[in-house]
């Protein structure tokens, strides 16, 4: 079963920023790097005789690039549609263990 482990993780190794969005680039002498929140997950199984298989899968959010100013130092531009999206299910749970802090206290 180790080898089926074995093989998916090595599939996965690679994965981040740059398989998903490319290589650094550089447009009018600003150098620009993609950032991204990348997660992943794989699992496998198998029998004693080595027969199994297994899978996974993975997820990247743009959260914004490094880019380059006048002066060489890099800036942080984030990406403020994708930084809302991904709040949204914290704000969810807050708004929900709100409303049932006050639904206790009024009892």
């Amino acid at each position: 079963m180790s080898n089926v482990v074995e093989k998916i993780a090595e599939s996965f190794k690679g994965f981040g920023a740059s398989t998903v969005y490319g290589a650094p680039i550089t447009i009018d002498e600003a150098d620009i790097v993609p950032v991204s929140y990348v997660q992943y997950g794989f699992g496998g199984g198998g029998t004693a005789n080595d027969e199994g298989g297994g899978g996974g899968g993975g997820i990247a959010v743009p959260v914004g690039i490094y880019r380059t100013n006048d002066c060489g130092k890099p800036v942080f531009r984030p990406n403020t549609l994708a930084l809302l999206l991904s709040l949204a299910p914290l704000v969810w749970t807050l708004g929900r263990a709100t409303s049932r802090i006050l639904k206790e206290s009024r009892r």
